[in-house]
């Protein structure tokens, strides 16, 4: 009896059907001298006195154990469910620069899958799955919206086309070993803008997210005219190599505008399409994102034989030149737009417009990866290892993501304050 009403005491009622059928397993109320009352049992408990409380104790522990009445599964229940869901958002948020690194870790891990899907062209096959997903994401409303900000549009489309590329020349100054990590951040710069980075760091941001969407679309399909000849004028005749400009185009045709145009139309003539793609556009994103991981995941795993001869001071300093790269198009972009708000009226101007603003400095200042990889792809070598020449290009677009992440994020923290004041 003495036991009973001590573990009573010390284990308060708990609701729940499971703790319920234990607590009566140990108490029958049936033999209990008094029903229920509180303060009965308070007394009671005094008046026993201490001798009983070490064996009390150990048979409450007991009891816990024994039956699972304890509040230790709970709370390891709990514990869990603390990791576990900001792990799972922190993964989902991060889902594109986690599926690159992978990519480029599997790679090295295990190089002989890469080169098998290389063999399947599975590498060509990811890259139109891309464009198809872009095509399927593609709201035509958006890109009327951005009509009004059309100067500060034609900006971005000039200075993702013809400005940018310009710093080529300056990158292949540099000299490193291997070469290629330097002719490929070289092409990087001559590329358009991300297909998707851009876009959705522009809506984070508060920004004109229509005038994104429209310098994004109309630079990736001016790129498939302008790249082949920039990367021609600008880097092939440094290196003293001629790239087949109308057969890099027609290529380029095949692998982006194509599947893009498909995408599209699949998107317009069948009104399921474009529910099921406003419904899942994070699906949609991180299946862009799986396919984008196979270029890194096949070209690393053909050339780890050359990367692990690469110093990791060397790659490291790669690492370096990518994150210059997009600092130095940022600035460049900063300060055009300052000069051009000037220049235009001041305040009134739509260069001084905070939405148009965020927009230009997110798309004009980032390079796609998938169009390189596809052009790196059609050089067949031409300007050296196409691993080597995509690997520092995988850092510097991981690069210009966290780096415009984080700027994306201060500037929603400071707009957050400015409506709280």
């Amino acid at each position: 009896m003495a036991g009973t009403l001590q573990i009573l005491f010390l284990n308060p009622p708990v609701t729940g059907n499971s703790l319920s059928r234990c607590r009566s397993s140990h108490l029958p109320t049936t033999h209990l001298p008094f029903s229920g009352n509180c303060n009965s049992i308070i007394s009671y408990r005094l008046h026993l006195g201490s001798k009983f409380s070490s064996p009390v104790r150990a048979s409450s522990q007991h009891s816990n154990k024994g039956n699972g009445c304890g509040d230790n599964l709970p709370r390891a229940t709990a514990k869990n469910s603390d990791w576990v869901k900001p792990l799972s958002g922190f993964v989902s948020n991060n889902f594109l620069p986690l599926a690159l690194i992978g990519g480029v870790a599997l790679g090295l891990a295990n190089p002989t899958l890469g080169c098998l899907a290389d063999r399947y062209y599975l590498s060509k096959i990811s890259t139109f799955g891309i464009f198809i997903i872009s095509g399927i994401t593609l709201r035509s409303d958006e890109v009327g919206a951005a009509a009004e900000a059309w100067p500060v549009g034609l900006f971005g489309l000039v200075s993702i086309l013809f400005f940018t590329p310009f710093l080529s020349k300056i990158i292949l100054l540099l000299k490193l070993q291997p070469q290629e990590f330097v002719t490929g951040l070289a092409i990087f710069s001559c590329m358009p803008t991300t297909l998707s980075s851009g876009v959705a760091l522009t809506r984070l941001a508060g920004g004109n997210s229509a005038l994104a969407l429209a310098m994004t679309l109309i630079s990736n399909l001016l790129g498939i005219l302008i790249v082949p000849f920039s990367i021609s004028k600008l880097i092939a005749s440094g290196v003293g190599v001629s790239v087949p400009a109308e057969q890099l185009f027609r290529s380029l045709v095949l692998t982006l505008l194509v599947p893009l145009i498909i995408g599209k139309a699949l998107r317009e003539c069948f009104k399921g399409v474009a529910e099921f793609s406003d419904r899942k556009r994070k699906l949609l994103s991180m299946m862009s994102a799986l396919l984008l991981s196979l270029a890194p995941f096949i070209q690393v795993s053909r050339s780890r034989s050359l990367l692990l001869l690469v110093k990791p001071a060397v790659f490291l300093l790669a690492v370096v030149l990518g994150v210059l790269l997009h600092l130095s198009l940022f600035a460049f972009n900063a300060l055009a737009i300052s000069l051009l708000s000037t220049i235009s009226g001041g305040s009134e101007s739509s260069f001084s417009k905070k939405q148009n603003i965020s927009a230009v400095l997110l798309v004009a200042s980032q390079k796609t990866l998938p169009v390189m990889v596809a052009v790196v792809e059609q050089l067949g070598g031409a300007l050296g290892e196409s691993g080597l020449l995509v690997l520092p290009c995988i850092a510097a677009h991981l690069n210009q993501i966290i780096f415009d992440s984080f700027l994306v994020n201060v500037w929603f923290q400071k707009e957050h304050e400015l409506k709280s004041a």
